[in-house]
């Protein structure tokens, strides 16, 4: 053997060659007739320049070529006989060629080798995952909200209250005394209770009837956006001239037929279903989350910073469109990601670390993805999002790269089974 290995860490290793004798006669001979082809050299057409000619040009480049091809070939073949896992590509250094004798190095990483710590005695709760009738009411009230109408109260006597809408003219005064047209309205529409106004408005206005008048005295913020009135004690005359509310019809069979259902039942048994695998997916993946956070805590190992790297461009991709979807430029996108670089970082090398522990874990319970199981889950899929199987389909399997990432998690969901079977979970 005609290396030596140095295990610089967990997850990287160093190579050091030492040839003697050697001849890269064959090599150099690759080297050239690769640069003949190539060649475009005065005299000659592309490619048609003698050998031996070619070699007084390129003689110092076809023996770096040479030298270079020995290097890899010897590297690789070291790689398979000590059967390394590379990640990424090598760093190769220290390459001398003198007296036909060849010495290099190259440092490589490699998937580290896992231990997983007994975790038979670890303990979780899995939040409670029933759909209860208020779930379902706040999920139709949702699709009644656009239809829902402003009305006002019909007991004129009753008293403003918070979820209530007051509609009423003020006017500000300021410290100097002063009166701005900024700082006053006609007719003015507010929830009270949403937080719109500044901190103690809404609050002094509940209790107020239709018609009656009220000074309110106020500080604001020392933050607020104007800075001449932070800090200032503002008063504000208020005549409440409305109270209304918020009327949600009632659910029809006519309206669940515009929702696309076809009645008061089927809008409330599919909302069911939907809003169970909803909350089963939510509790699993919290679950899923809280197991994995507790894996990683206590498995600690040297990861390889290529795939710490290459997830980072995974984080900040997805990342990048979410935020480029709130409006973020290319501009605030770079200051975003200069600020936010370490937590980034934590979050790649999280995923990371908790994806080789996964894969240790699947192949220890000898656990892989099938095309049952894909078909399967394209079945559920078709069923949670109510779209015909072909269209499905015809997503999943027309690109080989999101076939392969739905298999992953069929792969992840598989192993967390058994996984927690082997946890106490309540």
């Amino acid at each position: 053997m005609s290396y030596q290995i140095e295990n610089v860490n967990g997850c990287t290793k160093k190579l050091l060659f030492n040839f003697k004798d050697v001849d890269l006669s064959k090599q150099i001979e690759s080297a050239l007739k690769e640069k003949q082809r190539n060649a475009n050299l005065k005299g000659f057409r592309k490619g048609k320049a003698p050998l031996n000619f070619v070699k007084q040009v390129y003689g110092a480049q076809v023996e770096n070529d040479a030298l270079y091809r020995f290097v890899s070939e010897e590297f690789y073949k070291a790689v398979q006989n000590e059967d390394l896992r590379a990640v990424g590509y090598p760093a190769f250094g220290n390459t001398k060629f003198e007296d036909n004798n060849v010495s290099f190095e190259a440092t490589i990483e490699i998937f580290p080798e896992i231990e997983i710590k007994d975790y038979s005695k670890y303990e979780f709760k899995k939040e409670d995952d029933a759909v209860t009738e208020k779930d379902i009411k706040e999920l139709e009230d949702r699709y009644l909200g656009p239809k829902a109408e402003m009305v006002e109260l019909e007991d004129e006597s009753k008293p403003l209250e918070n979820g209530l809408f007051a509609v009423f003219n003020f006017e500000g005064e300021k410290p100097d005394g002063t009166r701005p047209d900024n700082m006053k309205a006609q007719e003015f529409l507010l929830e009270i209770g949403s937080g719109q106004f500044i901190p103690g408005f809404e609050e002094s206005m509940v209790g107020m009837k239709k018609g009656e008048k009220k000074t309110i005295d106020v500080t604001f913020p020392k933050d607020y956006h104007e800075k001449e009135l932070q800090e200032a004690d503002v008063k504000f005359d208020v005549e409440l001239l409305e109270i209304k509310e918020r009327k949600t019809p009632e659910l029809t069979d006519e309206l669940a037929k515009e929702f696309g259902f076809e009645s008061v039942e089927d809008f409330k048994n599919k909302n069911k279903e939907r809003l169970e695998n909803q909350k089963k997916r939510e509790t699993q993946m919290k679950l899923q989350e809280e197991i994995l956070k507790k894996l990683v805590e206590d498995n600690s190992f040297d990861v390889p910073s290529a795939l710490v790297d290459q997830q980072k461009n995974s984080v900040r991709e997805e990342l990048g469109a979410n935020l480029k979807q709130q409006g973020f430029d290319e501009t605030m996108l770079k200051t975003y990601f200069e600020k936010w670089d370490e937590d980034v970082t934590q979050r790649a090398m999280f995923q990371v670390r908790s994806g080789l522990i996964l894969d240790k874990l699947a192949k220890k319970y000898e656990i892989e993805a099938t095309e049952n199981d894909f078909e399967a889950k394209l079945d559920e899929i078709a069923s949670q999002s109510g779209m015909d199987k072909s269209q499905v389909e015809s997503y999943y399997k027309s690109n080989e790269n999101i076939k392969n990432n739905i298999m992953y998690a069929i792969r992840e969901e598989k192993t967390f089974e058994k996984l927690i079977s082997d946890m106490n979970v309540k």
